[in-house]
This record gives C-alpha cells, sequence and structure tokens, in this order.
C-alpha cells in the first residue's frame, strides 16, 4: 500500500480507463460499484496534477450501429454512444485540464478494448516521455486489461491501482489479474488517507 504522493515520480503518468456514465450504476452497461472508483482515481488525479505529470483518459465512444452491440451480432447492449449522456465522463471525475482524451471504439468493423489499439497512445507517451504507466478505471476485465495488456506489449512499465478499478465479474476479474501479473504488470493499492 502507498500513496499517491509516495507513488507518483518523474516519468509516471497515469491512465483512467473509460469511467463513463453507462459504465456506472443507472447506466447502459453498468458495473456494480463502478462508481466507486471515482473518489479513489480523483485522489491520484490530485497528486498527478500537483506534480505536473501527464493524465490521459480513454473513452469509448460508439457509433450507432457499433459492432460490439448485440443489435449489431455483438455481445454487449448498447453503450456509449457518440455524444450521448452515457459516454460523458462521470460527472464528479475531476480529469486535470490538459487532460490528453483518448477516443476508442470508434469503427464500424470492430472493437477496440485497449486504449493502445490503433489509437497512438503508445507514441504520444513516449513524446510526453512517459515510462511507468499507473492505470485505473473500468472494466477491470475488459477494457482495463486489455489496456494493461497494450501497455505493456507497448514497452512501458504498468501498475494496476488495484482498489481504483471494478471487474464485470469477479471471476473475469480474478482472470484478468492472472493474465496481467503474468504480463508483468504490478498491484498496488491506495493507503487510505489520514483522517
Amino acid at each position: 500500500m502507498s500513496t499517491p504522493e509516495q507513488a507518483l515520480a518523474e516519468g509516471d503518468g497515469i491512465l483512467v480507463v473509460d469511467v463513463q456514465n453507462d459504465f456506472c450504476p443507472g447506466g447502459a452497461l453498468p458495473i456494480a460499484a463502478g462508481d466507486e472508483v471515482v473518489p479513489v482515481v480523483n485522489r491520484w488525479l490530485a497528486t498527478a496534477g500537483e506534480r505536473h505529470l501527464p493524465v490521459y483518459a480513454s473513452r469509448d465512444w460508439h457509433p450507432e450501429g457499433h459492432p460490439s452491440f448485440k443489435s449489431a451480432g455483438g455481445e454487449w447492449p448498447r453503450h456509449c454512444v457518440q455524444d450521448t449522456e452515457g459516454a460523458a465522463f462521470h460527472p464528479l471525475l475531476k480529469l486535470p485540464e490538459g487532460a490528453v482524451i483518448v477516443t476508442k471504439g470508434v469503427r464500424f468493423d470492430k472493437d477496440q478494448y485497449s486504449a493502445f489499439d490503433e489509437t497512438g497512445l503508445a507514441e504520444r507517451l513516449r513524446q510526453d516521455g512517459v515510462g511507468r504507466l499507473w492505470v485505473a478505471g473500468l472494466a477491470e476485465d475488459v477494457c482495463v486489461r486489455a489496456t494493461v495488456l497494450g501497455a505493456i506489449e507497448a514497452g512501458f512499465e504498468v501498475i494496476l491501482i488495484k482498489d481504483a478499478v471494478r471487474p464485470v465479474t469477479e471471476e473475469g476479474g480474478k482472470v484478468a489479474d492472472r493474465e496481467m501479473q503474468a504480463a508483468g504488470a504490478q498491484f498496488e493499492t491506495t493507503d487510505p488517507p489520514e483522517n
């Protein structure tokens, strides 16, 4: 366990994966307690802001009729449709000014779970001098998993902020954890703030 103040250093970046309304309670594809990641993520974002470390936020940004939707033969209900309230970031998520928004899931021919899947993010991280990436967000066993694996494949050191992710299913989360750790991801848990 460590606090963001202890953990974050020069050369770090924070990547917040898909903390969007549709993935939170009340959304089109809600993840149980998905909104509970927001206060934890905000602590890390605040420290990153104080230290002028770069912040990135990925979002599903699907066109109508996206191939991931059940109506188009995919496995998910319609969600995160471009320019809808469901696709907006959670209203309490405090992304700093200047956060880089990484848009994915826009293709008509396939889904993009990873924030590194044909988005140019790896190149942007290198330009920004990021060597170590702290990852948080939703859902742990889908887009977070794919993003962590994509980051490692692209050559970045990755630390998953374990208390700032939630899975679609508990079993799926355990499987994803094993995969991410086997690929070389480290896990960190946020030390609660002192009262």
